[in-house]
């Protein structure tokens, strides 16, 4: 791989928005999760590395503030961008932010 087959891809998506309808994220306790699938706006020609972060955390002060964002079963064509909260956390909304670094096909690549 050279550096002209490396592929950079980016985004940012809200997860979820529980308050405005009072979904299970503002209003439940114990173990929950919620998934967005995300596509890559190409496929890589091996599975990239996705790094994901927080860019929007909007939680009640009143308890206890636990979170686990990652990004699970990343394949060449996207991956589940996966938050996970517990015990009697509230949170309102959450935006998350994503890039994929990886190597992209080539024109002359070919397989036997």
């Amino acid at each position: 791989m050279n550096a002209s087959s490396v592929g950079i891809d980016s985004g940012e998506t809200v997860l979820f928005s529980d308050f405005q309808d009072g979904g299970e994220m503002w209003t439940g306790k114990g173990q929950r999760e919620r998934r967005n699938h995300i596509t890559f706006s190409a496929p890589y020609r091996d599975i990239p590395t996705v790094h994901a972060s927080l860019a929007l955390w909007d939680v009640d002060n009143a308890t206890v503030m636990r979170a686990d964002l990652r990004s699970e079963n990343v394949t060449k064509e996207g991956f589940e961008l996966v938050f996970r909260t517990w015990g009697d956390t509230r949170i309102a909304r959450v935006r998350a932010s994503w890039m994929a670094i990886g190597p992209l096909p080539q024109q002359d690549d070919w397989e036997l």
